[in-house]
């Protein structure tokens, strides 16, 4: 059997001001084909999938060429019709030339927004489809943070999406998706689908599926998949900084030829999260960034270190709020990682910048109101490096690593940069036992590695006063294609439980 494999994914800020364009899509290994797409994101939806589909004797892989995750990360917002019709029409032309084919598997994100194209992932599936036709099953995966509705299911088969927070299950469904994609084409599995949209619209820094109520929506759909054979539920918790018609929460379930059963689950956990919608919106304390820092200092005086300081808020990577904070409160042995600066990147490889060179100039701040304004810091270069991920690196180099104040360091990097782990901060040259505290930008993705691991002592979320791009407040945001009182907790829409 014959397995078209394509890629096409971005998580897409529509509220930052610089568009997603062709080019943040090209970069050494960017477009990937043939093997080269195969290979890519072994730990993930790619590499799980691969994984399965080749333990078929019987199964060969077609790999399409496909955009890797842009240059910008998430970052960025609107795609451009441009740069989406470019890729698209590639993908598409290829798939023309292939003989027939039995399956395809899309790796989506569901949360990218084209400009003119109101749900991409759908439009994606709806011309794949007319390409490859009515036999041939189309499954995906997707990103839990997607903004989707039953549209997908006009046109594709099969879905399968992340239910953890951070993701840790990427490689287990694109696992899953190979075998059912197998098990479909062999007429061992009929697909059918049912979903239901709930009107609760959350930023994502309060979705931590850690701890409950979170934890326990999970849970629910983890029961259901153990009670009931060839039962999958996904569960979309929505991304409101795409501001597309179908944001909100969103449950899919997949059975195999039981619509009844598709129908029951799927409701079930629709009313599950409206009865726990809000503990769903209120479990997760976030602090104001002055109150955090002061907090920080405290927790430091007591021994609780290392410390986390997470910045949940900052969708540009630009933003200098916690970092301005930690210098007027004379925050000391902190680690700063990252504030984004590519201008200043530029600057020290320019100037041929080494180690050991005085450093005094304006970071961050300036490409929108929610990332607040420069601030100038003196002292000295400790590092500077390339990026090994084959992404871009902001004008011939990609992070700087400048020292300040009482051993303070602060990471510059071309574009926002969530730190996951610690070590990606000791490859830098950076050692743990010289800092008491780690300022990062994340939302909920750090913990894997500063959490679960035990690495930190004190966890403190932050944000700025104003009710900027990436707060939890989204009533500061202009939605222009969804209606922000249609959706808990801004409104009083309609959902009814049955008894």
């Amino acid at each position: 059997m014959r397995i078209a494999v394509l890629q096409f994914m971005h998580e897409t800020v529509t509220f930052l001001p610089y568009d997603t364009t062709r080019e943040d899509f090209i970069y050494p290994g960017s477009p990937a084909s043939g093997e080269d797409l195969l290979r890519t994101d072994p730990k993930g939806y790619m590499g799980g999938f691969v994984q399965v589909a080749r333990e078929y004797d019987d199964v060969e892989l077609v790999g399409i060429t496909s955009p890797l995750w842009p240059r910008t990360g998430s970052g960025s917002g609107w795609v451009t019709q441009d740069a989406y019709e470019h890729f698209l029409g590639t993908m598409i032309t290829e798939l023309k030339a292939q003989p027939k084919l039995d399956g395809v598997y899309l790796a989506l994100h569901g949360a990218m927004a084209v400009r003119g194209v109101p749900r991409p992932e759908a439009d994606i599936a709806q011309r794949v489809r007319e390409v490859v036709g009515r036999d041939a099953f189309i499954a995906a995966t997707f990103d839990p943070h997607g903004n989707e509705d039953e549209t997908f299911f006009q046109h594709a088969d099969m879905a399968f999406t992340v239910k953890y927070y951070p993701h840790y299950d990427m490689h287990l469904q694109g696992e899953r998706a190979a075998r059912m994609l197998v098990r479909a084409i062999r007429g061992k599995f009929r697909p059918t689908a049912a979903t239901v949209n709930v009107p609760i619209i959350s930023p994502t820094g309060v979705q931590w599926t850690g701890a409950p109520p979170w934890s326990d929506l999970i849970q629910r759909a983890l029961a259901w998949e153990a009670r009931e054979p060839d039962v999958f539920v996904n569960v979309f918790f929505g991304f409101p900084w795409a501001d597309v018609p179908d944001a909100g929460m969103t449950f899919q379930v997949i059975t195999n030829g039981d619509p009844a059963m598709a129908e029951r689950v799927a409701r079930d956990m629709g009313e599950t999260a409206w009865r726990k919608r809000e503990a769903l919106l209120n479990s997760t304390r976030v602090l104001l960034i002055a109150d955090g820092v002061t907090q920080a200092k405290a927790a430091v005086r007591a021994g609780q270190v290392p410390v986390v300081l997470a910045d949940h808020s900052d969708r540009s990577g630009y933003a200098t709020w916690l970092f301005r904070e930690i210098v007027d409160q004379q925050l000391e042995r902190t680690l700063i990682a990252t504030i984004a600066s590519p201008d200043v990147l530029k600057a020290l490889a320019a100037s041929g910048a080494r180690p050991g060179d005085a450093f005094d100039m304006e970071v961050g701040g300036r490409v929108d109101v929610s990332a607040g304004n420069p601030v100038r810091i003196s002292g000295t270069v400790l590092t500077i490096g390339t990026e090994t991920s084959g992404r871009a690196t902001g004008g011939g180099l990609s992070w700087a690593c400048i020292g300040f104040g009482h051993g303070n360091v602060l990471v510059i990097s071309p574009f926002l940069t969530q730190i996951l782990e610690p070590s990606e901060l000791w490859a830098m040259g950076l050692k743990p036992g010289d800092f008491d505290v780690i300022a990062i930008k994340s939302r909920v993705h750090f913990r894997r590695g500063f959490d679960d691991s035990g690495f930190a002592r004190t966890i403190l979320l932050v944000e700025p006063p104003q009710p900027f791009l990436g707060t939890v407040r989204l009533d500061g945001l202009t939605y222009e294609n969804l209606t922000l009182t249609d959706y808990y907790p801004y409104g009083q829409p309609a959902f009814t439980v049955q008894p």
